[in-house]
C-alpha cells in the first residue's frame, strides 16, 4: 500500500503565501511523476503543477510566476509554494503520485488540504 498525506495548507491573506507539503510512504519502488491538482466548489479538478522525477516542471496558466512546485527524491515529498495567492486560489488542493509497485506503477492520491484566502 502507498500513502500520500498532504500538509500546510490553512487560511491566508490576498497576496500571502503558503507552502503544501506532500509525503508519500509505503511500499515504494520509485516515484515518477508527482503533481497538485485543486478542486474548487462547484468546477472540476484542475491541474495545478506537476514535476518529473528528473525535475522538469509544467504550470497551469492561472499559476505561472506565483507557484512554484518541487520535490525531494529522497524523502519522496513534493511541495507547492504558493506566493501572491489571490480569491481564485482557494480550492481543496490534492497531490497524485505516479507509483512504481511491485511491477506495476500506478497514480495515487492524497486526501487534499483546504486552501483558503481571505479578501
Amino acid at each position: 500500500q502507498v500513502q500520500l498525506v498532504e500538509s500546510g495548507g490553512g487560511l491566508v491573506q490576498a497576496g500571502g503565501s503558503l507552502r503544501l507539503s506532500c509525503a508519500a510512504s509505503g511500499s515504494i519502488f520509485s516515484i515518477n511523476a508527482m503533481g497538485w491538482y485543486r478542486q474548487a466548489p462547484g468546477k472540476q479538478r484542475e491541474l495545478v503543477a506537476v514535476i518529473t522525477s528528473g525535475g522538469s516542471t509544467n504550470y497551469a496558466d492561472s499559476v505561472k510566476g506565483r507557484f512554484t512546485i518541487s520535490r525531494d527524491n529522497a524523502k519522496n515529498t513534493v511541495y507547492l509554494q504558493m506566493n501572491s495567492l489571490n480569491p481564485e486560489d482557494p480550492a481543496v488542493y490534492s497531490c497524485a503520485a505516479e507509483v512504481a509497485v511491485a511491477g506495476t506503477t500506478r497514480r495515487y492520491w492524497g486526501p487534499g488540504t483546504q486552501v483558503t484566502v481571505s479578501s
